[in-house]
């Protein structure tokens, strides 16, 4: 059968408005999905729908909608999006409404059952991470426009793909290829250049988005559209790959992709063949997302300019101990931005973050926020902060339980109203942890020079709950030879000293030439609790790049 086009046009809530319609007329596609979903982004939709029942789905995607709906339905192309968060049947109501006021025939339908909230009391949102097959279910009964609540990431590609190429549950491989191509386009711009960290290898001023050539085999080529910014090469796939994933075994509910089968090769400028990709049956429970409100959250920050530093932090700190004393949970992080004999106030000035939570509003309110304000003449030589203290807010936290995949109603809800149940599937696999891989022979031993690791390797890293993934890769045979064997769990958590005292697992990827590390706890009750200054992780990987080492001089 034809190759089948997969286009993305939105990795977060909040993503490039205008991509959409950059998507719809730069070039030729099939399908355009949409990722507006994220743990954060549930625990925000939860808290709309506590003010307003009917909301709860991604309002930015109905305006996009006003925009490009005529241009989709011009143009024969089918929209799939999860943004109808947690009222997917709402959104799909506001669609056709839209549709109606602008005197476009479209064919809407959506796809429920993850919404598992009222079986979690004290979440303000629970929902199971559904699959694709309640999306091909739409499309094969002709939807022009499906919408879904929580699905994993790559349902968007799964779905489509399965409606098209008519697979089945049980054609593993091709489904793992379509979970690897969905897993690249599910962040946007992240496939064609965006947060690289060989950013300087191309224009990434305004990336294109990417899109996937997908074949009826579960292989694909990751590309863009023509003439648009950023660029598609081995590594920006590479990074993606590796991004908020962990080892060898990508589980999902459709199945569980191999991601150390995964081959990858430069098919031309912009162009970059997947094959390869080895799939199994997913396991027999699925994941569920818990958002709850934690209590509620304050912060202070302190600026400490000019001599005397230290002396300056143990003085506030001081001064403020009496209002902490009934405070459930007190974090004190300095920040040395300051220099010696400074050019500027600035680059002169330490920072001293003063962050509090407690499950009642009052204590980490206002007078807390009071005793800060009054210490505005009575502290340290130059006190100020950085903004006014405020009242407290609340915070979210986020975890995840598994159920039973028979235990979920997966229901596609066709555009004529009718309600189609989706099965579970019949062949499932209990996860386990693949073999370590063997590693290539080590470089011979020779000269070195002390330098940034991020000279020889890339990496790339994000959140999943409390936990924190960092992917490394080399770009060439022989860094890899010396990666494989240096980079190892304890030298990571020599390299991060958040991490010394946490559980750092290391997991080999030699087709990718990668490791992978999951950082067990480091974000705390995950991003909405703004556990630490980067509450995603998104720059851990960075900051592991610029750490220095002993680097072969071969490979500089």
């Amino acid at each position: 059968m034809t190759t089948l086009r997969i286009g993305n046009a939105s990795g977060f809530y909040g993503d490039r408005f205008d991509a959409m319609r950059e998507m719809l007329t730069g070039g030729e596609l099939d399908v355009l999905t949409g990722d507006y979903l994220a743990e954060l982004t549930m625990l925000i939709l939860g808290r709309d729908r506590l003010k307003d029942p009917a909301a709860g789905y991604a309002r930015t995607f109905l305006r996009q909608l006003e925009d490009c709906l005529g241009l989709a339905n011009e143009r024969g192309v089918r929209i799939v999006t999860n943004a109808g968060g947690l009222n997917p049947a709402g959104l799909a109501d506001a669609v056709r409404q839209l549709a109606d006021r602008l005197g476009i025939p479209v064919r809407v339908a959506h796809v429920s059952g993850d919404d598992l909230t009222t079986a979690h009391p004290g979440s303000l949102a629970a929902h199971a991470y559904l699959g694709g097959f309640g999306i091909a279910e739409c499309l094969r009964a002709g939807a022009d426009v499906v919408v879904t609540g929580r699905v994993t990431d790559a349902a968007l590609v799964t779905g489509p793909a399965a409606a098209h190429f008519g697979w089945t549950p049980r054609d593993h491989d091709r489904l793992a290829g379509a979970v690897v191509a969905g897993h690249v386009l599910e962040c946007g711009a992240q496939a064609t250049g965006g947060n690289y960290s060989f950013f300087r290898d191309g224009d990434v001023r305004r990336p294109g988005f990417p899109l996937a050539e997908l074949h009826e085999d579960g292989s694909c080529v990751i590309t863009k559209h023509p003439g648009t910014g950023g660029f598609v090469d081995v590594g920006t796939v590479t990074a993606q790959l590796l991004y908020e994933t962990a080892g060898a075994r990508y589980a999902g509910p459709d199945v569980t992709a191999r991601l150390d089968t995964v081959r990858l090769t430069q098919d031309g400028p912009d162009r970059v063949r997947i094959e390869g990709v080895r799939g199994e049956a997913p396991p027999p429970t699925l994941k569920v997302g818990l958002n709850r409100l934690g209590g509620f959250r304050n912060e202070v920050v302190f600026v400490l300019t000019g001599l005397d530093v230290d002396a300056k932090a143990a003085l506030v700190r001081d001064q403020m101990e009496p209002a902490l004393g009934k405070v459930a949970d007190v974090r004190w992080e300095p920040v040395r931005t300051d220099r010696p004999d400074a050019g500027t106030e600035e680059t002169a000035s330490a920072l001293l973050r003063l962050v509090v939570r407690d499950p009642d509003q009052e204590t980490v309110g206002r007078a807390l926020s009071g005793a800060a304000v009054e210490l505005a003449l009575a502290s340290y030589p130059g006190f100020h902060v950085l903004a006014p203290p405020e009242k407290g807010s609340p915070y979210g936290v986020f975890e995840e339980v598994y159920v039973p995949q028979v235990g979920v109603d997966h229901v596609a809800v066709l555009h004529d109203g009718d309600r189609v149940p989706v099965p579970p599937p019949h062949d499932t696999l209990v996860l386990d942890d693949v073999p370590e891989p063997a590693l290539p022979e080590p470089l011979p031993p020779g000269p070195v020079t002390r330098a940034p690791l991020g000279l020889v390797a890339g990496a790339r890293s994000g959140d999943k709950g409390g936990n924190a993934n960092v992917g490394v890769w080399a770009r060439t045979d022989d860094a890899w030879r010396w990666l494989a064997h240096e980079l190892t769990a304890d030298r990571f958590r020599e390299l991060i000293p958040e991490s010394r005292e946490l559980t750092v697992v290391r997991h080999a990827l030699p087709n990718l030439r990668a490791l992978n590390f999951v950082v067990e706890g480091i974000l705390g009750a995950g991003v909405a609790a703004q556990h630490r200054f980067d509450p995603q992780a998104k720059a851990l990987g960075e900051w592991l790049r610029s750490r220095h080492l002993d680097l072969p001089e071969a490979l500089l």
